[in-house]
């Protein structure tokens, strides 16, 4: 079985699709371009959660841009917009995992609690086992008994080991043990959860830094990929959460969760944007198979298909 980004993104986008996006495809298919088209389109743009900065700063340029080439056409503007778009994604693109021959990658999962952390973890392990690839889980977030039940939960559905200590254990000690677990049983890919706490920069700091130090020293390179759930459908919120955890730790990319549950898709622009973060992945459902590898060109396509 393989993973179909274009079809899993259109079914996950389709509130965003049938509300915002949807109201500025029928915006730009009129047959004039005035003063009002500008200031409409602005305005949906910020009511879909794209953010004022750079709303205004799309908004600015793609009149320039009409202005500069004389287009004329509503149809043209939507191209024009739908490639400013995808520029925007672009811009901060990162291939996830991408050296090759890595006997063993780790992967740490951060994100506020609540955010669809556990859930998005299940979904990349599924990302994984869809390519081959063992993989192991290791229960990092040691201060809540629940995390560690639910991936408890998650690993037994999947068919995949966890390694996890008791509640309140040190988050380090865990990450050592599921290091030598996975070199032992040769695993490809090893998936941390770690503590979902946002209550100090600084111990967020303290806690991510230990299991850096820790990693570092037992495997060469690792971590080698942190990612930061997301869930979107917080909004502007959420930008505010990914902009702390951005500054604590060094953030490789995004997993965007809950991408279904939103009309307000657009905060993936404000994301890339406003934080300079790659998008890597995003949730679109409730089942471990519910997820897309991110593309730019499909995102954009789906949300005006």
């Amino acid at each position: 079985m393989i993973l179909k980004p274009s079809s899993k993104l259109e079914s996950g986008l389709t509130r965003t699709r049938q509300s915002f996006f949807g109201r500025i495809a029928g915006l730009l298919s009129r047959s004039d371009i005035n003063e009002g088209t500008w200031e409409e389109l602005e305005a949906l743009l910020i009511q879909a959660d794209v953010g004022a900065e750079t709303t205004i700063e799309l908004v600015d340029g793609l009149r320039e841009q009409v202005a500069r080439e004389r287009v004329q056409r509503a149809d043209q503007v939507q191209e024009l917009l739908k490639q400013r778009l995808v520029d925007i994604l672009r811009s901060h693109s990162h291939h996830y995992l991408h050296e090759e021959g890595r006997p063993l990658s780790l992967v740490l999962i951060v994100g506020v609690n609540g955010s669809g952390k556990t859930t998005s973890i299940a979904k990349l392990v599924r990302y994984h086992q869809l390519r081959g690839e063992r993989v192991l889980l290791a229960a990092g977030d040691t201060f809540r008994a629940a995390a560690i039940d639910q991936l408890g939960v998650w690993a037994q559905r999947l068919g995949v080991d966890i390694v996890a200590h008791q509640p309140g254990a040190d988050p380090g000690a865990v990450i050592y043990d599921a290091i030598s677990a996975a070199q032992a049983r040769h695993v490809q890919v090893l998936i941390a959860d770690t503590a979902g706490r946002l209550h100090t920069k600084h111990n967020l700091m303290q806690e991510l830094g230990k299991i850096y130090h820790v990693a570092a020293r037992q495997l060469p390179g690792a971590p080698h990929e942190t990612i930061l759930v997301l869930d979107a459908t917080t909004g502007q919120n959420g930008l505010a959460q990914a902009r702390t955890f951005k500054e604590a730790v060094k953030v490789s990319g995004l997993f965007l969760a809950k991408l279904d549950g939103t009309a307000k898709g657009g905060i993936v622009f404000a994301v890339a944007k406003e934080l300079g973060l790659p998008i890597l992945f995003v949730g679109t459902g409730e089942q471990a198979d519910d997820l897309a590898a991110f593309d730019a060109g499909q995102f954009v396509d789906s949300l005006f298909a």
